[in-house]
């Protein structure tokens, strides 16, 4: 279950990557809401297994190279989603359970790009894109080509408002008849066309794609003496913005109801894209005491519509190999158009899951998608089988090297055991560069395939020796002096990450992030780590016997030593360079838990400190947990912590216990 754990982290963080960063969808809509969900309910089983990078745990998304980064003063949150009538119910249930009989508002989810606007005395000073709800894009450039969006108010007011930039159809229908015409391949649907137009760093281009934006949200409507959402949207309509005429305010959760099902039937005949409901609590004061988790206000939620179906052919069913040597069956499509946007693949997982399904090649399949993504097969239509269907067959070798595949005990997956495979070796190098590993800034997953294929890259000591190769960079498309520059800078400077980077850039079957830190906490050297046996390593707490043996197995390949031992030679920093553990009975070998907001510390503060006191921290609340710490405003994890009678710190107790 935990190696499904990490498998889920890595399949979230990558669809977060691609949708909220690179505009490109790989998984849909219904797919993500599934692997979030499974991923939440393995770790409320295991809080212990929470990994610092876990999706639950932080908003997804990255800023752009080539717009300058911006700060929200108030950050951007996402909303929580739901996906049946009952589960909107629920919602309204635990408001009640807190005291309250809410009024809502309930307003239409564009399926857009979220925009922050800043205004100074009434004038537009910055557009901003959500980004990860701290850091986004400043894309005032593009925005002041909207016409909707004011350039100068009706009041002198200094405000932030945020909203919605999205593209209507007709325009996207007007668009691409004249992409038609001039040979250029057609924009697939309005919301990638909106997020591809207000990234454009011509802004001649976001003009001509005639955008459009509706305004839904006042982060701080009390300093302008405002106490209900409803009166804000007002204000904010007074002001000049556009506010969405379907919004609506309502007196109950039935009025909430009656208005999620008028719009799933007027949905089709909106003159622009929505994809759910979305649901406030009204009234502003109780905003503020209903307050937020880490990621999402209590006050809010939006409905998602379910996913919809269509049926096309499974023509074929064609293999990958994974960093990991992995095989994944995958199925090709007879192209279908779902919701705006063509199909042609869809990942099958593994063997298991095939033989489950019972597909044939030939078979008509039903798939589902919510947007521009990869989508799930649902179900095979047996009923429409004509008996020239093909069985499905495990290939027995390797796609792309021939060598015989192996299955290890007790997994569902085959691997390609070959370390040299091709296709495995540029899924290593694309991870010893993602975020969580060296993180090197410049070098995404096309990038990385260009310099394979352009031989510039073969093994992971050459990125460090991309530099002899930086005359034919500069002469690449899209590369410049300056981008290369910078690319080079970037590597340079990753040389300098700390040792946990390095292990887990390594790509050493089950050692994840957090693993990955507490080796090197406990070894500080990755020679220190490279001396250890099998027995020596289970004995640190929480590596087990299967990591423990993977991480030996590792270090006394041949092949796997003499890639270490170049990133010596090259200067790669080998040493541990954060906080050091010093053990302390009040934290050492404990877990805990945060919740509330919290003044003293900021939550990463707090959990380097209780990690290098022997603790760890997790997300959720169980009879496994040892403390719960609680900041201003705790919510239901406080209270969970009350019903199971865990020790309950306040974070001035816990500064004291510090101290």
């Amino acid at each position: 279950m935990k190696e499904r754990m990490e498998e889920l982290i890595q399949i979230i963080n990558e669809a977060d990557y691609n949708y909220h960063t690179l505009d490109n969808p790989t998984i849909t809509d219904q797919e993500y809401d599934k692997y979030l969900r499974e991923l939440i309910e393995i770790e409320e089983a295991h809080p212990d297994w929470v990994r610092e990078d876990s999706p639950t745990q932080h908003a997804g998304g990255k800023i752009i190279e080539g717009f300058e980064k911006v700060t929200h003063k108030i950050p951007m949150m996402s909303i929580s989603d739901v996906f049946s009538e009952s589960e909107v119910v629920a919602f309204d249930e635990r408001i009640k359970k807190e005291g309250y009989n809410p009024e809502y508002v309930c307003e239409l989810k564009i399926d857009g790009l979220s925009v922050s606007l800043l205004y100074e005395k009434g004038k537009l000073v910055r557009a901003a894109t959500r980004g990860d709800g701290t850091i986004g894009e400043d894309i005032t450039h593009n925005a002041k080509t909207i016409k909707v969006i004011p350039l100068k108010l009706k009041e002198e007011v200094d405000i932030e408002v945020r909203g919605e930039i999205f593209m209507n159809k007709k325009t996207l229908e007007k668009l691409n008849e004249e992409r038609e015409k001039n040979g250029q391949p057609l924009l697939q649907n309005c919301r990638n066309a909106a997020a591809g137009s207000i990234r454009q760093l011509d802004s001649k281009v976001a003009a001509q794609r005639k955008l459009d934006n509706f305004i839904y949200h006042l982060p701080n409507p009390l300093d302008y003496g405002i106490h209900t959402h409803s009166e804000a949207l007002e204000y904010m309509k007074k002001l000049g913005f556009k506010t969405n005429p379907n919004n609506r305010l309502v007196k109950d959760i039935n009025g909430v109801l009656e208005y999620i099902d008028e719009k799933a039937k007027q949905r089709e005949s909106l003159p622009y894209d929505i994809d759910g409901i979305v649901i406030k609590v009204n009234n502003i004061d109780e905003q503020q005491r209903l307050g937020t988790t880490a990621k999402y206000p209590k006050w809010a939620t939006a409905y998602k519509f379910p996913a919809k179906e269509v049926l096309t052919k499974l023509t074929d069913i064609i293999f990958t190999v994974g960093r990991t040597g992995q095989i994944t069956p995958n199925a090709v499509l007879e192209p279908v158009i779902v919701a705006g946007s063509t199909i042609s693949r869809a990942t099958l997982h593994n063997e298991d899951y095939v033989k489950e399904k019972d597909l044939k090649i030939g078979d008509i399949v039903s798939i589902r998608k919510a947007g521009d993504v990869i989508p799930e097969v649902v179900e095979v239509k047996k009923e429409r089988r004509t008996g020239q269907e093909k069985d499905f067959v495990m290939i027995t070798n390797c796609p792309m090297c021939n060598t015989p595949l192996v299955k290890k005990e007790g997994q569902v997956d085959y691997y390609c055991p070959n370390k040299k495979c091709p296709a495995r070796n540029i899924e290593s190098l694309i991870h010893f560069v993602s975020r969580d590993a060296m993180n090197i800034d410049g070098l995404g997953d096309r990038i990385m395939e260009d310099f394979y294929n352009f031989h510039f890259i073969a093994t992971i000591p050459d990125i460090y020796s991309l530099k002899e190769h930086e005359k034919d960079l500069t002469r690449l498309e899209g590369y410049g002096d300056k981008s290369v520059t910078n690319l080079l800078n970037a590597i340079e400077e990753s040389k300098k990450n700390s040792l946990e980077k390095l292990i887990f850039g390594l790509g050493i079957p089950h050692v994840g992030a957090k693993t990955a830190k507490l080796l090197a906490q406990k070894y500080k050297t990755l020679q220190n780590l490279m001396e250890q046996t099998e027995e020596e390593l289970t004995k640190v707490p929480d590596i087990g016997a299967i990591i423990a043996k993977s991480v030996v197995d590792y270090f006394n390949d041949p092949h796997h030593k003499a890639i270490v031992e170049e990133l010596i030679e090259l200067g790669i920093n080998t040493t541990y360079l954060g906080q050091e553990i010093v053990e302390d009975e009040d934290f050492a070998g404990k877990s805990f838990v945060l919740t509330g907001s919290l003044t003293i510390f900021t939550r990463e503060e707090a959990k380097e400190k209780i990690e290098s006191l022997g603790g760890k921290t997790v997300g959720s609340v169980s009879k496994n947990t040892s403390v719960v710490i609680v900041g201003e405003k705790p919510g239901s994890k406080y209270e969970k912590a009350l019903k199971l009678g865990i020790p309950i710190w306040t974070e001035e107790e816990f500064k004291d216990k510090l101290q």
